[in-house]
């Protein structure tokens, strides 16, 4: 059986998420707290961290570059398919034309990967894990007494600023971030965004370009499960889960 070892508000858990879900598949969903892992997290990752792919086959893949890497050579070979979803249902779905890394040259495809770094490194480090640390593990943890470290978070808001520039930028020069396909780089951008926007963070009208494409990956199938996901105390604003903001 296919499962993921996540964390509903992980981006990196998400971005895993509607890759699989791009690719119609649903995976058996185990969630972990990614700020205490449990033993049995540590037994298949010692690093602790998500996500952790568990393939119908008994494999194991850890982390998103991994994950994607894999999941873009399974959907063209009927062996690595079988593998992931299990052989009695490899046949009939590996009629797939998404790919994660699009491009027709090799500079095309860096291009993709250069992104994906971009927002699963750099902004995952300015911006992300901040907004996860202040403003959502209190919650999902019920650390009610802990207030928001205030500095922290104008600096992660500064920071996002910088992204969603990038990310207009982007858009306004290309149909999707890395060129003319959406790819990896668009999933990987998108979980990042969703978790910032699940906290009332991002200041959508001020990046025009930004926003309108979000709601187009926003409005994709892939995306509306995640959307539907609530934190326990901790609300997303009125626009999250509008396709229309």
């Amino acid at each position: 059986m296919l499962a993921l070892s996540h964390f509903r508000l992980c981006p990196k858990s998400r971005a895993i998420r509607i890759a699989l879900a791009e690719l119609g598949l649903s995976p058996q969903l185990t969630e972990e707290n990614p700020w205490t892992p449990r033993p049995q997290l540590l037994s298949l990752n010692p690093a602790g961290d998500l996500p952790v792919l568990h393939m119908a086959d008994g494999s194991l893949l850890i982390g998103s570059y991994a994950i994607s890497e894999f999941l873009d050579e399974a959907r063209n070979d009927h062996a690595l398919w079988g593998r992931l979803i299990g052989p009695e249902d490899a046949e009939a779905s590996l009629a797939l034309s998404i790919s994660f890394f699009p491009g027709a040259t090799a500079e095309d495809r860096a291009e993709v990967r250069r992104l994906v770094a971009w927002f699963h490194e750099k902004c995952d480090r300015e911006v992300t894990r901040e907004l996860l640390l202040e403003k959502v593990r209190p919650a999902f943890e019920r650390h009610a007494s802990e207030s928001p470290n205030a500095e922290y978070l104008r600096t992660a808001q500064a920071n996002l600023r910088y992204h969603l520039d990038y990310i207009g930028f982007l858009a306004h020069q290309r149909r999707w971030l890395a060129g003319d396909s959406m790819s990896f780089a668009d999933i990987s951008a998108a979980a990042h965004m969703s978790v910032a926007d699940y906290v009332g963070a991002v200041p959508w009208d001020h990046f025009p370009h930004a926003r309108d494409w979000y709601q187009r990956i926003k409005s994709r199938k892939s995306m509306r499960s995640l959307l539907t996901e609530r934190i326990a105390g901790l609300n997303p604003p009125a626009h999250y889960e509008s396709l229309d903001f």
